[in-house]
């Protein structure tokens, strides 16, 4: 099986003019401080049951704070938003060595076969998990029209 090596054009061509800036060092000082540490932003990941007056939504928003979580409801389409945000600092005698600022963003939208009662939806946040209590909206059946 053959093994593929991913080269960077830019850090060979640098490479090239100076037998210092080899790749081993160019790597370490262009590549990391910009790759962050390697977290995507939190995924919404969701479980829907649908019962006979109501469905019931679990969606998995770890790490972010209950504030930072939208929902929008708009007849029968769901959406879910959130925003994470965490900045880190390290110090050593009083200077600061490193800080980093981290942001992200997951968006859901999804849509029921009924119409959802907005005034009387709720919604729970606990442990990094969205529980959505959405009742369905009473006599949205299908009417049948007169014809005259």
């Amino acid at each position: 099986m053959a093994n593929l090596i991913r080269r960077d054009p830019f850090l060979t061509r640098l490479s090239r003019f100076d037998p210092f800036f080899g790749d081993d060092w160019l790597k370490g000082f262009w590549v990391q401080p910009f790759a962050g540490d390697g977290e995507a932003p939190p995924q919404i990941k969701i479980d829907l049951s649908e019962g006979k007056d109501a469905y019931t939504v679990r969606a998995e928003v770890p790490g972010v704070k209950k504030e930072d979580i939208k929902v929008e409801i708009e007849g029968n389409r769901i959406s879910i938003s959130a925003e994470s945000k965490r900045e880190t600092e390290e110090k050593k005698d009083d200077k600061i060595i490193r800080r980093e600022c981290c942001q992200g963003s997951s968006y859901r939208s999804f849509t029921l076969d009924s119409e959802v009662d907005e005034s009387k939806a709720s919604a729970k946040y606990e442990s990094g998990v969205l529980v959505l209590t959405l009742p369905k909206k009473s006599g949205s059946g299908a009417k049948q029209l007169q014809i005259g």
